[in-house]
């Protein structure tokens, strides 16, 4: 379908009804229904969040109080004094339910004949094992253990070795640079880090274990490296501190049974960095048992998950989403999880679609930003796999404009199936506003609804509450998928609750007529022109749309007169030549669709975005940039590709100084 029949569509019809295919068997059948639930959360959430963790987990011992808060001190103990274990939970208790030979973790590496198959039998095995290692060199209950590993089995086999243990682990992305890596380490003390000889990105080995060996002269804390031979890449061991994962399991004396710690449930399972503009990253931490009820929650009901379902997450597991759904989530449910290493455009842009049709996936859950990358190489890709076994769409990440969206439902959903936007964060541990697949008419770019037991609202700056002209977005009572604290940072931590006596998001938002929630990115990305203040995202949508537009990143830039204007960034498709005919049309949407104040000053033609490896763009150096800010960045461990802001930064140069960009 061509990008003006899409845009036709979305002009003739902004709404789509859920399938009826499905709905009498799904978990919630409509939007009444939905309404019920919603009701009995708020007036009663201790028992509604009680019935949810009975029904989904399993539990050593009861709690005593489903939630003991301080409100002043911002601090909530969800299920306090019960006791559970987060690997018993997604594996042992699946081996007496009938799913013991059922696959549990599909792998499919770089190389097309790369696949392992993990049942819940093999994968308590492998578990046990591992732990009972760790266990054989003094990680104890509460001790931190770095996880610094490309996206292999081993990973999840090493985080539930972690939780069986009573560990807390820290997964660091692989595709962080050396500061990134050590920060992380250092500041969580950790005890021991797993890694492995390389991780293989576009057919290359790409070095880990040579990456890591530097750092750890700036990390005391390290006492030991496992290492897993993914590559055979020859590195070197130093034989004090240094094992081999294999040679670590090369031990028969090793307890294939190795006993769950029985944890409370606000003991930490695990600790999760991100990433801040100051460079140092903040150490997010997460408890046991309210976070796993939400995880399990929140898989079940978004992503209707079946007892048959073949659910494929694209997400890293060194980010929260790989976290809660591809790993805690899906297994507490005893589900088939997929696990891919590569990307989705090597060796060939059709890779995700192959995927799908090789294990018949059920459920896709991706970023809006792979969504846009394969719209630009075309839709022939996806007409040559059997997309059928497809029954449900998800996108996360950032606020996916409508163009994707209708492009995801028309070229891979068939036209019939529905897309779920998500909205979370790291501190959440879960969905928080999402539409149910069954339940909900889909607005395309619009997250939907708070999830039942939510309590969202958008509000001005003080205090008072927006609809329709934005603010920003909050959470008003607790959740148990909330964070736990921030890692010897506890102002850090109370600074999400002290404006508005509430969570805080630092995400902006608009709620409609209809009382759809619209994400605008972050509160600090809006453009006050004028006295006017305009969404980013709204204006991105609007360029992206343009059939010769790939990607479009907006920010503001000062100004004498308006205090501050707009800058676009645009790539565009492949076969697009740069032009000022280009830009001027560029200009004239913008100003036709949203109106004169949202039209971009500056509209810079760029090769690629500062992206982080997992494909979001860093806004905040486009921003310096934009205001004639060309070094000081920040954290910049994520930054894929450094070498693209030279480029960036020489074009912003030019154009201002009246010449071409390039």
């Amino acid at each position: 379908m061509s990008q003006e029949r899409i845009t036709t569509l979305l002009t003739e019809q902004r709404s789509y009804v859920p399938p009826v295919h499905g709905k009498s068997t799904a978990w919630i059948r409509s939007h009444e229904e939905y309404e019920a639930i919603c009701r009995k959360a708020q007036e009663d959430p201790d028992g509604f969040w009680g019935t949810r963790a009975q029904q989904l987990l399993h539990w050593f011992r009861p709690w005593n109080q489903v939630l003991k808060s301080d409100p002043e001190a911002y601090k909530y103990e969800w299920f306090a004094g019960g006791r559970l274990n987060a690997a018993f939970n997604c594996i042992d208790r699946h081996l007496i339910s009938g799913r013991r030979n059922k696959a549990a973790l599909i792998w499919q590496g770089e190389r097309e004949s790369e696949v392992r198959c993990y049942t819940y039998q093999m994968l308590y095995t492998e578990v046990c094992r591992i732990a009972s290692a760790l266990s054989s060199l003094r990680v104890r209950k509460g001790d931190r253990v770095a996880l610094y590993m490309p996206m292999i089995p081993e990973l999840i086999i090493a985080m539930l070795a972690c939780a069986r243990i009573g560990a807390i682990h820290t997964t660091i992305f692989s595709g962080y640079a050396e500061g990134g890596v050590r920060s992380r380490i250092q500041d969580s003390k950790a005890k021991v880090v797993i890694t492995a000889d390389a991780a293989m990105r576009a057919g290359k080995p790409k070095p880990l274990k040579a990456n890591l060996d530097p750092i750890l002269e700036k990390c005391p804390s390290v006492a030991h490296v496992v290492v897993v031979n993914r590559a055979n890449q020859e590195v070197n061991m130093d034989r004090r501190r240094d094992i081999w994962w294999h040679d670590l399991l090369d031990d028969f004396t090793l307890d294939a049974d190795f006993p769950c710690e029985s944890m409370d449930a606000n003991d930490t399972l695990f600790l999760l960095h991100t990433s801040g503009s100051t460079g140092k990253p903040t150490g997010v931490m997460h408890a046991t048992g309210g976070y796993l009820t939400y995880a399990a929650h929140t898989t079940q009901w978004v992503f209707d998950m079946r007892d048959d379902d073949v659910y494929w997450c694209t997400a890293d597991v060194g980010w929260i989403t790989g976290h809660t759904y591809m790993v805690y989530g899906p297994l507490a449910l005893g589900a088939t999880t997929v696990m891919f290493e590569g990307v989705p455009n090597w060796p060939k842009p059709d890779r995700y679609w192959s995927i799908v049709e090789k294990f018949r996936v059920n459920i896709l859950y991706t970023a809006p930003t792979v969504i846009r990358s394969l719209m630009r190489v075309g839709e022939a890709w996806t007409e040559r796999y059997d997309l059928s076994s497809l029954r449900i769409l998800g996108s996360v990440g950032e606020p996916i404009n409508p163009e994707a969206w209708m492009w995801y439902r028309t070229h891979i959903g068939r036209d019939e199936l529905p897309v779920i936007d998500t909205w979370w964060q790291t501190e959440t541990g879960g969905a928080m506003i999402a539409a149910l697949p069954y339940a909900t008419k889909l607005k395309p770019g619009s997250a939907s609804f708070p999830l039942p037991g939510i309590d969202a609202a958008v509000v001005s700056g003080d205090g008072s509450e927006e609809s329709d002209e934005g603010g920003h977005l909050i959470i008003r009572r607790p959740w148990p998928g909330m964070m736990q604290g921030v890692y010897g940072n506890p102002e850090k931590y109370r600074s999400y609750f002290e404006r508005f006596g509430a969570y805080q998001s630092g995400d902006g938002a608009r709620v409609d007529e209809d009382g759809y929630f619209w994400i605008l990115g972050r509160i600090d990305d809006s453009i006050n022109v004028s006295g006017h203040r305009l969404s980013t995202s709204e204006i991105e949508s609007v360029l992206a749309a343009h059939p010769q537009v790939a990607e479009a990143a907006v920010v503001p830039m000062p100004h004498d007169l308006k205090g501050e204007s707009i800058y676009a960034y645009v790539t565009l498709v492949d076969d697009a030549p740069w032009s000022e005919a280009l830009r001027k049309e560029l200009r004239d949407v913008v100003r036709r669709d949203i109106g004169p104040l949202a039209t971009p000053e500056i509209i810079q033609f760029v090769g690629s975005m500062p992206k982080t490896c997992s494909g979001k763009i860093i806004r905040r150096m486009l921003r310096k940039v934009a205001a004639g800010v060309y070094e000081d960045f920040g954290d910049v461990t994520t930054l894929a590709h450094p070498e693209v802001m030279d480029a960036i930064i020489a074009g912003c140069r030019n154009l201002k100084e009246g010449r071409p960009e390039r």
